[in-house]
């Protein structure tokens, strides 16, 4: 069987070009895709070229960074995205029936042959919509193990509810782009007694009003806006928890000055920049902070027995459940065919469009 692929050939060069699929293993699936979508944040830094994985290798044996030997880029880039559902064409494992509908983990692609116990792939339940299942094998994990690492810093590794790091309290998002807006709604659904979302864009600020958050512009400053809002008591102003979602330097001082003293950064943004604007002998020093970083290859030390990412993943799909009308109505902004993906993405990167959260489909729904 051949599939459509969608790489990156060289900075700017997106194209989809036509390949093999292997046979289906005993064990494996074939799936065959019914929409793809598009994390615009990470995915062009590919485009772009600016991705730290393009210049230096990762050890993952000792976790470093490396200079390439060379120096060249590492292009083309043969998957990208990861946010995907399929339904299975062919099974090869009594774990999956054929004409299942899952959400895996592989790339902008026609096809996949996946092996289930090496991926993470997920059945979706009938009830939901598909064009929502996109976000039920990664990105609605990172949200998720985002709240994760804020319950427990609120209350230790043991923590059996995901809610217990917001739950009454007052929560920043700092970034309203896709995981921004999807992280502070799951805090919300949660019971967070107030999230507000701090960005540049009226337009992203826009869609966190429909979705019941407080809207907070980045040209005031919002750490004076939290500080004033949220008081605690004397000397002790500012967000209970923030959650940092934008990959900007930037993005991430704002976050340490808003939280209150002795509170909790937790940083699920990926940056490609130096930490210029970041100072730390400032509010992340004199307030005793502390700077989690939530990265979605790891849930907190000492959670793994409870929590791995198939429990993130369920607690996505009941997130969806619940909260998927306003989602679907007010974030995905974009639905096009996967034809469409190389002029969407030049597009974004040369900044001649805006897209929220983007969906391709194959027309095999």
């Amino acid at each position: 069987m051949r599939r459509h692929n969608l790489v990156v050939e060289a900075p700017g060069r997106v194209v989809l070009v036509e390949e093999d699929l292997p046979e289906v293993p005993e064990g494996g699936l074939l799936l065959e895709t019914v929409a793809t979508g598009l994390s615009a944040g990470t995915e062009l830094t590919f485009v772009k070229g600016d991705h730290p994985g393009l210049h230096r290798d990762h050890d993952v044996e000792l976790g470093l960074f490396r200079e390439r030997p060379g120096g060249a880029p590492a292009y083309p880039v043969r998957r990208l995205g990861y946010m995907e559902v399929g339904r299975v064409a062919r099974s090869r494992t009594a774990a999956f029936g054929e004409g299942d509908l899952v959400a895996a983990a592989y790339g902008h692609a026609t096809a996949h042959v996946a092996d289930p116990l090496r991926e993470h792939v997920v059945p979706l339940p009938d009830d939901l919509d598909p064009l929502l299942g996109v976000y039920v094998a990664h990105v609605g994990p990172i949200c998720a193990n985002g709240l994760l690492h804020a319950a427990a810093d609120a209350v230790g590794p043991s923590t059996a509810r995901l809610g217990d790091g917001v739950a009454g309290r007052r929560v920043l998002v700092v970034g309203a782009g896709l995981i921004g807006l999807l992280t502070a709604v799951m805090a919300a659904d949660l019971g967070a007694e107030e999230v507000a979302v701090a960005d540049a864009d009226p337009r992203r600020l826009d869609v966190a009003a429909a979705l019941g958050l407080v809207p907070v512009p980045l040209d005031g400053d919002p750490a004076v806006w939290a500080k004033t809002r949220w008081r605690h008591g004397p000397a002790d102003h500012g967000a209970d928890l923030v959650l940092q979602c934008r990959g900007r330097t930037a993005a991430l001082a704002t976050a340490l000055r808003a939280a209150r003293p002795q509170g909790t950064v937790v940083d699920l943004a990926f940056y490609t920049e130096p930490t210029a604007d970041v100072r730390l002998g400032e509010e992340y020093h004199h307030n005793g902070l502390r700077l989690v970083c939530a990265q979605i290859g790891r849930v907190p030390r000492g959670t793994g027995g409870a929590w791995d990412r198939l429990r993130l993943s369920a607690c996505t799909v009941g997130f969806l459940r619940r909260c998927g009308g306003p989602l679907r109505e007010h974030l995905l902004t974009d639905v096009l065919p996967l034809s469409d993906a190389p002029e969407l993405l030049a597009d974004l990167a040369a900044r001649r469009r805006h897209a929220l959260s983007a969906v391709f489909t194959t027309g095999r729904g």
